[in-house]
C-alpha cells in the first residue's frame, strides 16, 4: 500500500467513525448562539489558528454570526506573549472583548489543552474563564479531546485511527466539520457564490 492509499484509507475510517450526534449538538448550540445574538470566538494555535481564521470568515459571511479569532491580530498576540507570557494571551483577549453568557468560545485543537503536560495552556486558561462567565464552550479536537472535551457543552472529537497521523487528520477534519456546520440548514443564512452562480 502506498502512503497516499494509507492516508486516504485512514481519512475514510475517521469519516465513518465521526459522532454524528455530537456534530448535531454543536449545530444546535451554535443555532442558539445565533438566535440570542451571541458572538463566536475561535481559538487555535498552529494549523488550528489558520483554521480559526478561515472559520471566522465562513461563520460571519455564510451564517451571519459575529465571529473573531484572537490570532488574526498578530500585533496584540505578540505583544501579550512578549509582555505577559503565552499562557494568558487568549484569556486576556477574551476579557477585553467582554466575553459574556450569550457568547461561545470554540476551540480547534489537536489535543484540546493539558495543563499537566504544559500543552496549550492558553486554551485551558481561556476555557476556564469562559466557564466562569457562563459562556458556552464548543470545539473540534483530536486525540481524547483534552481539557476542551472535558468542559465543553458540545464537542466533536476526531477519532484517532493512527497515532502517527493524529495532527494532520485532526486539523483536516476541523475543516470538514466547520464546513458542514456553516452548510447546516439550522445555521446557513446566505448562499455561497459558486452554488448560486450555477443555478
Amino acid at each position: 500500500m502506498t502512503y497516499t492509499q494509507q492516508h486516504l484509507r485512514e481519512a475514510s475510517e475517521i469519516l465513518d467513525r465521526l459522532d454524528v450526534n455530537a456534530i448535531e449538538q454543536v449545530a444546535a448550540l451554535l443555532a442558539r448562539i445565533k438566535r440570542d445574538g451571541g458572538r463566536l470566538f475561535f481559538l487555535g494555535v498552529g494549523g488550528s489558528a489558520g483554521n480559526s481564521s478561515h472559520a471566522v470568515n465562513d461563520f460571519r459571511k455564510i451564517v451571519g454570526i459575529e465571529s473573531y479569532a484572537p490570532t488574526d491580530n498578530v500585533s496584540e498576540l505578540t505583544a501579550r506573549t512578549n509582555d505577559e507570557g503565552w499562557a494568558s494571551v487568549f484569556v486576556e483577549w477574551l476579557r477585553v472583548s467582554r466575553l459574556e453568557r450569550r457568547d461561545c468560545v470554540f476551540v480547534f485543537s489537536v489535543g484540546g489543552g493539558n495543563l499537566e503536560k504544559n500543552i496549550s495552556p492558553n486554551l485551558v486558561e481561556a476555557l476556564k474563564f469562559a466557564k466562569s462567565v457562563g459562556a458556552a464552550v464548543s470545539g473540534v479536537v483530536g486525540r481524547d479531546g483534552g481539557f476542551t472535551a472535558r468542559v465543553a457543552d458540545a464537542c466533536v472529537i476526531v477519532p484517532t485511527v493512527n497515532a502517527e497521523t493524529v495532527t494532520p487528520h485532526a486539523e483536516a477534519f476541523q475543516a470538514v466539520i466547520w464546513h458542514l456546520l456553516v452548510s447546516h440548514p439550522s445555521l446557513k443564512a446566505h448562499q455561497t457564490k459558486w452554488e448560486s452562480a450555477t443555478r
